[in-house]
């Protein structure tokens, strides 16, 4: 069952994982991120959170994972159950359209491609716009920006530096 179509406990608990927010990127929550994958509350009132990794070794997913279980305890369930979701792999691609337009209003500009298609590995990166001024004369300075799903880019319209959040 997703958020939207949730009601009584089960959307209270929708509504305390949504007001965690990314550690890295605070101006997503985790729900926008797409990191998690499955939430459901027993008739005991006992919670199953299911949490996708954005990465091996991403250094914020055991943080994220107690935030998770910390807002579900001060929602009012003590019983909480968080296992980590591997397969499918998280991609950018889970990243809401809401949480996209969050990212861009933070100065980040969202993934830019989708890669549910194999031939987004061979294809040559599309054009980044400026989440300033929306220019996509813009040009990458390092592959990795503020954190390792980040490059740092440029736009050399507005010459404003920015994130990219990259496309995993």
């Amino acid at each position: 069952m997703t958020a939207a179509a949730a009601t009584g406990p089960l959307a209270l608990a929708w509504a305390a994982v949504a007001s965690v927010p990314d550690p890295e990127i605070p101006a997503l929550s985790v729900v926008d991120l797409g990191i998690v994958r499955g939430l459901e509350v027993s008739d005991e009132g006992r919670v199953q959170l299911r949490v996708a990794p954005t990465y091996s070794g991403c250094p914020a997913t055991s943080v994220i994972r107690r935030s998770l279980v910390e807002a579900l305890h001060a929602a009012g369930f003590p019983d909480v159950v968080a296992q980590d979701e591997l397969s499918p792999p998280w991609t950018s691609d889970w990243i809401t359209d809401e949480g996209r337009e969050k990212l861009r209003a933070d100065g980040i500009a969202p993934p830019t491609r989708h890669l549910a298609s194999p031939r987004a590995l061979t294809e040559a990166d599309p054009a980044v716009a400026c989440p300033r001024c929306g220019s996509e004369a813009t040009e990458r300075l390092s592959e990795f920006g503020s954190t390792p799903c980040k490059a740092l880019h440029r736009c050399t319209a507005c010459l404003e530096p920015f994130d990219h959040f990259k496309c995993l």
